[in-house]
């Protein structure tokens, strides 16, 4: 048996003094102001939580509810009869934003009665002793960033090991993103290159190794795009520059800006399950293009399934000067949205029009993206 000590979450004896070490952080005034509580007093309720129960089903399904009723006018899900309590499985989603994608899957599994999963959580992420406490008590497991080839490789095998032995073996459902970092464009596509880190750990018959995974794809929509005007300019300084580097702390700041912007309505849905049949189907194709085509396959579960905001379609008809979709929006919407793209303002050195250009792409290319992928699933 592989020793996963490296990467996995807490173990339940180990979680008592990890809620120590988070009750003494000097993070917890910011976090408590934020939830509206004193901060001596979430100091001593974080203190007395023992197990992950106590944790996932109280203190943090009451922060969440918090801040849903800060930040979000409607969530709500879909496709749960795609979904049993009596087996794990590897859900893959969209990924949107860095940790909130997870965590209301978490919530949702919570709430209908099933066993959380375990969470991928990148090691760039991992700078600060609050969020490991955090992430590892709640049930994420580290996923390397970087390295040699060599070292990339075994580190993507390390996790393909661990993921097929939680699966397989423990019986917990994981959650991983469809690809390496979050969505920026609006372009939902997942990485072949992820499908084929699943089977890395089972290598005698690619369609068994994937079907025993039980892979579920999931689609999540956000009515305002989680940090958008930050993804907005790292695109445009990416397209200007050639390539983006990352300030200090910037990780951290999405992960912040993320959790505290208005995010409108939120919806899940838990498409039906890659089975084996579905793989046993692309069986005959030669490797890279076996990957290929189930990565495909995913796409065409979870593109069709974005749940289409009136956002989207506005920027669709402000981006070709069209009302092709007026039907989806009132005026007072488009209003709205226009108002909104007026930060960009603040930013008189760059130019307005490419902005625009990339901002509204981010809000528009779901529709492009859901309806190209209708299109090869009817064929």
């Amino acid at each position: 048996m592989t020793n996963f000590d490296d990467i996995r979450p807490y173990n339940a004896d180990e979680i008592p003094a990890a809620m120590q070490r988070m009750a003494d952080s000097e993070v917890i005034p910011a976090i408590a102001q934020y939830f509206g509580l004193p901060a001596e007093a979430l100091r001593e309720r974080i203190r007395n939580i023992k197990t992950l129960q106590e944790f996932q089903q109280g203190l943090l399904n009451e922060m969440v509810e918090t801040l849903m009723g800060k930040t979000i006018t409607g969530f709500d899900w879909s496709g749960l009869e795609n979904i049993s309590d009596k087996k794990p499985y590897l859900f893959v989603s969209n990924h949107r934003d860095i940790v909130l994608d997870a965590m209301f899957l978490q919530y949702i599994l919570n709430k209908v009665g099933q066993n959380t999963c375990q969470i991928t959580f990148g090691s760039n992420l991992m700078s600060h002793p609050f969020v490991i406490d955090f992430g590892k008590v709640n049930k994420m497991f580290r996923t390397e960033r970087g390295g040699t080839p060599k070292e990339f490789y075994n580190s993507m095998l390390h996790m393909s090991e661990y993921m097929r032995h939680v699966i397989t073996e423990v019986h917990e459902s994981v959650w991983i993103a469809q690809r390496n970092g979050r969505t920026k464009n609006g372009i939902d596509a997942t990485d072949p290159a992820i499908i084929k880190m699943f089977g890395m750990s089972r290598r005698d018959d690619r369609v068994v190794s994937l079907a025993e995974l039980n892979i579920v794809p999931v689609a999540v929509s956000y009515e305002w795009e989680s940090c958008d005007k930050l993804k907005t300019l790292e695109l445009y300084l990416t397209r200007k520059n050639g390539h983006y580097e990352k300030q200090p702390n910037e990780d951290l700041n999405s992960i912040l800006t993320g959790i505290m912007q208005p995010k409108g309505h939120m919806h899940f849905h838990i498409c039906p399950m890659v089975t084996e049949d579905d793989l046993k189907a692309l069986n005959d194709c030669p490797s890279g293009e076996f990957y290929m085509r189930v990565a495909e396959l995913m796409d065409n579960r979870i593109n069709p399934n974005f749940y289409l905001h009136p956002n989207n379609y506005i920027a669709h008809d402000l981006r070709d000067g069209t009302i092709t979709y007026a039907e989806h929006y009132t005026a007072e919407q488009k209003e709205t949205f226009v108002h909104y793209m007026e930060w960009m303002d603040d930013y008189p050195e760059m130019n307005r029009k490419e902005l625009e250009e990339i901002f509204l792409g981010i809000y528009a290319n779901p529709i492009d993206n859901s309806t190209h992928s209708v299109a090869e699933h009817d064929e």
